[in-house]
């Protein structure tokens, strides 16, 4: 059974920072891309990030890019997105995915996990 499970999410001051984490389990996790999504209230759910399988390649919303982090460790079967000066903007429910890739998709992902809370006060 596969499942995807996140942790870390929380309340924060705007320039803070997070590192939100994903277990997952019940499927080979080094043969699937890894991804990060997030939905704010009101809003579509969209990309955040997305690193290979091996995770030599890594690619980020223009939104995030040089301030949050993609990485993987594929003997724990986990995947980390390190966030920093974070926004009020980036307020979001934060998801991970994983889709059987050897690139970085941005969308197409058929495993998600539950979401974690993340709020950034100003």
């Amino acid at each position: 059974q596969v499942q995807l499970v996140e942790s870390g999410g929380g309340l924060v001051q705007a320039g803070g920072s997070l590192r939100l984490s994903c277990a997952a389990s019940g499927f080979t996790f080094s043969i699937y891309a890894a991804g990060w999504f997030r939905q704010a209230p009101g809003k579509a759910r969209e990309f955040v990030a997305s690193i290979s399988r091996g995770g030599s390649l890594t690619n980020y919303a223009r939104s995030v890019n040089d301030r949050f982090t993609i990485s993987r460790d594929n003997d724990k079967y986990t995947t980390t997105l390190e966030m920093n000066s974070l926004k009020p903007e980036d307020t979001a429910i934060y998801y991970c995915a994983a889709k059987q890739s050897d690139e970085v998709p941005t969308d197409g992902y058929p495993y998600w996990g539950q979401g974690t809370q993340v709020t950034v006060s100003s």
